[in-house]
């Protein structure tokens, strides 16, 4: 009897059957509650630690690079010809852009300055300028302030100035000049962005004095300041638009018809 005992305690613990059967091995609790949670399936055991807890920031890792609204991170575009600005569809025109640099300690700070104008193709348009360390960032500032100071400008059948004009700023000096149909814009560099932005089709432009883009721009702006049209002059007169066309020699019925097709 004390043989037998001794054998048991030497096999390790296993429990010996008298007749010579298999040893059958023990299990401890805490291995039979694991075994017991695998063979019932539980998904927060079966994962991995990092998948279990979600992944960092709360999420898993099957978000499809999502944010929590559903929309995709890092996908926005910015169109730079044509914005919506409340309904009306708005043009806009980079004209310029300038860099300079400021010496420091530890080297050179860029900045740049943009010049954009901004116009409805219908007859209002707008200038701006914005500065700022990054080009994109100095656009949308220019974009913003041309938005502000757009002014509208009043034009013969849809197409060309009414009359001619003259603008003056700084050292430049402009002259404009309405063109019968077409004869497309006949204008350089800052200029030509102004009348695309504007909606003019004919016109015949040319500058004198400074190259300047910002001079060149404003003495434009000078010039279309000073645009009138007959049906302006009449109400300010106290007239009728048929009664200041007839002066020229024209018969009461062209006149009148001229009248008529008139749209500011």
């Amino acid at each position: 009897m004390m043989a037998d005992e001794n054998n048991n305690t030497n096999n390790g613990g296993a429990v010996v059957d008298n007749a010579g059967s298999t040893p059958t091995p023990t299990t401890s609790p805490s291995e039979a509650a694991d075994n017991q949670s695998a063979a019932s399936g539980d998904p927060t055991e079966a994962r991995g630690p990092r998948e279990a807890r979600g992944g960092r920031g709360g999420r898993g890792r099957g978000d499809g690079g999502r944010d929590r609204d559903g929309r995709g991170r890092g996908r926005g575009r910015r169109d730079d010809r044509r914005d919506d600005d409340g309904g009306e569809e708005l043009i806009e025109k980079l004209v310029h852009i300038n860099r300079v640099s400021k010496t420091v300690k530890g080297g050179k700070r860029f900045g740049f300055a943009a010049l954009v104008v901004v116009g409805d193709g219908k007859g209002r348009v707008g200038f701006g300028h914005g500065k700022a360390r990054e080009v994109p960032e100095a656009i949308t500032k220019a974009t913003a302030a041309a938005k502000k100071k757009m002014i509208r400008v009043p034009l013969k059948e849809g197409r060309t100035l009414h009359h001619d004009g003259k603008g003056h700023f700084g050292a430049g000096l402009v002259n404009v000049r309405s063109a019968p149909a077409g004869t497309g814009i006949i204008a350089g560099g800052p200029m030509r962005a102004v009348f695309e932005s504007l909606g003019v089709a004919d016109v015949v432009t040319k500058s004198i004095g400074t190259s300047n883009p910002y001079n060149m721009i404003r003495a434009t702006f000078d010039a279309l300041q000073t645009q009138t049209s007959p049906k302006s002059v009449a109400q300010r007169r106290g007239k009728k638009v048929a009664d200041l066309l007839g002066r020229g020699g024209a018969s009461e019925a062209e006149a009148e018809a001229a009248a008529e097709a008139i749209a500011e």
